[in-house]
């Protein structure tokens, strides 16, 4: 699969932010591509050594950074998902993601404390998505920035964010080995 290196800007392009990220799970099932995504978490660290903290220019992420936003991601997508569910369409905040590395993440913290708190989550909302009657996952919040979104429209948007941002991650690696 070819995961694009840029991404859609989803203030200012919130359609092509979604639709990038659904296009980038296509017809695969969401929660198996969730599912997946700590083992290829780990695989990818494991073949890291020093070059997982460092970013491969100025501007862009190190594979750790990346890592740190996945779980960002995570952390927001667990409220998100409770809030649409419990809550007749809910307000969805959106956050500044560079802001967030930048001053949540610093200094960095080691792999497999990311990954302390990354997996859990995922392994919780997984259970939540499983548990879900089918037609509750219809219910929907209202994001500040791209409108209205159902429970299961922003789990495939997680699953299309994980693809995303593991090829970025991989990319950042792939760069400093080159």
């Amino acid at each position: 699969m070819q995961v694009p290196s840029v991404s859609a800007d989803p203030v200012d392009d919130p359609k092509g932010y979604q639709d990038l990220l659904v296009g980038l799970v296509g017809a695969d099932d969401p929660a198996a591509v969730q599912q997946s995504t700590p083992a290829q978490v780990r695989g990818m660290i494991d073949g890291a050594g020093d070059l997982l903290a460092r970013r491969p220019s100025d501007g862009e992420w190190s594979a750790l950074e990346c890592l740190a936003h996945m779980v960002d991601a995570e952390l927001v997508a667990s409220g998100r998902y409770r809030w649409i569910l419990a809550h007749d369409q809910p307000e969805l905040l959106g956050y500044d993601q560079d802001l967030w590395v930048d001053r949540l993440h610093r200094p960095i913290e080691r792999p497999d404390e990311l990954l302390a708190l990354f997996e859990p989550l995922r392994r919780a909302n997984l259970e939540l998505w499983a548990r879900t009657p089918v037609d509750d996952r219809e219910r929907f919040g209202l994001h500040r920035e791209r409108g209205p979104e159902s429970y299961a429209l922003t789990f495939i948007l997680m699953a299309g964010h994980d693809r995303f941002h593991l090829a970025q991650a991989r990319r950042a690696l792939g760069t400093l080995r080159a």
